[in-house]
């Protein structure tokens, strides 16, 4: 049996699945699925196998990065909506994984509210690019592909 690599699970919390009833101003209008097809496209171009997951449930995506760490992924995109400013629960699930990651945010947390620029994946990612709209997911897949060393 062969063994694929250089898999890329690729995380959308809470509130994801509306992504296109969001404001377009902060979130760039598109939906989930165009945002994954660009993701998609984008880690193909780099020698990644996409895999995505979202959910509004805490737990589940505690969960998943379980199943990412027993095997499922090498590496982790993960953008966890408002997740990311205060779930240790997710923060420690991440921490397990021991797999290189990356935190992306469509909108710029850094100039918006001051509880936004909390995050509780700092010192557990290799980068954190927020305010690039979908376009950080790009940087994050280049980021990832030198880590794996795909040469992409």
């Amino acid at each position: 049996m062969t063994t694929v690599s250089n898999r890329v699970a690729v995380l959308h919390g809470v509130n994801f699945d509306v992504l296109d009833r969001r404001d377009p101003g902060i979130y760039g209008g598109l939906s989930l699925a165009q945002l994954e097809a660009k993701i998609s496209d984008w880690a193909h171009e780099l020698k990644l196998e996409p895999i995505f997951f979202q959910t509004n449930a805490e737990g589940e995506f505690c969960e998943y990065l379980h199943r990412s760490a027993d095997g499922l992924a090498d590496g982790v995109i993960v953008n966890a909506g408002a997740w990311t400013h205060y779930s240790r629960a997710i923060g420690d699930a991440l921490e397990l994984t021991k797999l290189p990651a990356v935190e992306v945010h469509l909108s710029d947390v850094e100039a918006r509210e001051d509880w936004r620029k909390l995050s509780v994946f700092d010192g557990l990612v290799l980068a954190k690019i927020s305010g690039k709209g979908p376009d950080g997911y790009r940087e994050a897949l280049e980021r990832l592909a030198g880590e794996l060393g795909t040469g992409g």
